[in-house]
């Protein structure tokens, strides 16, 4: 069987995620392996159609592809997002339809789930036979069982393409509105005062809804308001994974993105990220900012701003997107509001946007973020653990940060509750004062705050 791995990995070989593929080759040698490296010759690919049409050959000729990658912001690399795009825009698609695929990630697994659900959407966008993802934590493959567990996913995933195991698509396809918005004129323009508000985009076309949109917006706020495209902005590649920004936040890159991110971004009270629906996700454009803003490493970036999100296209059908807006709000500590073009007029979207400029307006004078999630919650217990163990010495600023703002709240250092247990459970081993503890359990829950409430 010939197996093509597309390296979605910037450092090419010399990445976690390679190693996991050559344990896998090791394992089954009787198989055919051709590994392309991406997202490491990305512009190559992009620029030489050549260079395109070689890895197209490569789709064609393999009996299968599997999609390995590292997690970067939520999802794949942006040099990877920028190659799924070219598929879709030298319209190759059906060499990959009817190809056996499967997904292979490494990471902290910090929303790994959103990164597998974007590449499963495009999968099916492809028409492409999907077995299954593996998603592996960086260094699982030093445990033997996660050796075993690996080396089944393989064989699994071999059988089916040998065995031609029927699969169904788990996504419906994407139906697009021809729905053309013409704004009319803004009656009240809002008061931002001494807020900053910034409108961020990645339009190209200025009669886009898009661009008429974030325009719109613009006029919306009144007063003192940047809108800035993404396109304007010394960004000259992706996130390269080399981390050497995690000891004092500086980037090897030497372009302008990070004192872009420090002046503009950073000091807004209002940021307005608006971008299209571009496959699954936004552009690769707006993939490649999030992930250049990883030069601040795994603070909360947006913290105490108010974030609104502006899309052109079919967000509603698109879950994982969705998702992602979310987590990005929520993970930074910011309160988010979306405002999509899926409406039935313009009228109807003049009204949204009003809408969406008071209320951003009303949040920031209320300094108003909405209670934490799950996202959150979650989110951040991962990156505590491994800032505070394993990747202490690679993100030292990590570690200032959260030394100084107190985030190394483990629940095993608070002595109180720790006392609080060594007593009252092993007394909750005696039936009778268990029965009343049980009993009286409901009334304990809301006395503390029942006494705030009173």
């Amino acid at each position: 069987m010939k197996l093509l791995v597309l390296n979605g990995s910037p450092k090419g070989d010399v990445s976690v995620t390679m190693q996991y593929v050559k344990f896998i080759r090791k394992k089954f040698p009787e198989h055919e392996y051709q590994v392309l490296n991406i997202s490491y010759e990305i512009q190559r690919i992009e620029r030489d159609e050549g260079v395109f049409g070689t890895v197209i050959d490569a789709v064609r000729s393999a009996d299968a592809v599997l999609f390995a990658f590292p997690l970067y912001t939520l999802l794949v690399p942006a040099q990877y997002k920028r190659f799924i795009e070219l598929v879709f825009e030298r319209r190759v698609q059906d060499v990959f339809r009817g190809k056996y695929t499967a997904a292979l990630s490494t990471s902290i697994r910090f929303f790994d789930q959103l990164a597998h659900a974007y590449l499963r959407e495009v999968c099916d966008d492809l028409g492409m036979q999907y077995v299954g993802f593996y998603s592996a934590a960086m260094y699982d493959l030093l445990e033997e069982k996660e050796q075993e567990r690996l080396a089944s996913f393989a064989r699994l995933f071999f059988r089916a393409v040998s065995q031609r195991v029927p699969t169904r698509p788990e996504n419906a396809p994407v139906v697009r509105q021809d729905f053309v918005y013409e704004p009319g004129p803004v009656i009240r323009a809002g008061s931002s005062g001494t807020r900053k508000v910034l409108i961020l985009t990645d339009s190209m076309d200025p009669v886009s809804n898009l661009a008429k949109m974030a325009d719109r917006l613009r006029q919306g706020f009144g007063g003192s308001v940047e809108l800035i495209n993404l396109h304007d902005i010394d960004m000259r590649g992706g996130c390269l994974g080399c981390c050497q920004c995690g000891y004092d936040n500086t980037c090897v890159y030497k372009d302008g993105f990070r004192d872009f991110f420090l002046k503009k971004v950073l000091p807004a009270d209002i940021v307005v990220l608006a971008g299209t629906v571009t496959d699954r996700y936004l552009s690769s454009r707006w993939k490649m900012y999030f992930d250049r803003s990883f030069f601040l490493g795994h603070t909360p970036k947006y913290a105490g701003k108010q974030l609104g999100f502006l899309i052109s296209g079919p967000l509603r059908q698109v879950p994982s997107l969705r998702e992602a807006l979310f987590a990005i709000a929520d993970v930074s500590q910011a309160n988010s509001l979306v405002v999509t073009d899926e409406v039935p007029s313009s009228a109807e979207l003049d009204a949204l946007l009003d809408a969406m400029v008071t209320r951003l307006e009303a949040c920031s004078e209320e300094s108003y973020i909405r209670p934490r999630t799950f996202f959150h919650e979650g989110g951040f217990k991962i990156f505590r653990d491994n800032i505070y163990g394993g990747m202490r010495v690679a993100f030292q600023a990590d570690y200032a940060y959260y030394r100084k703002h107190k985030l190394f709240d483990f629940p095993q250092k608070d002595l109180r509750t720790r006392l609080f247990n060594a007593v009252i459970v092993p007394l909750t081993r005696v039936p009778a004062i268990r029965r009343k503890a049980f009993a009286d359990l409901r009334y304990r829950m809301i006395e503390p705050i029942g006494k705030v409430v009173r």
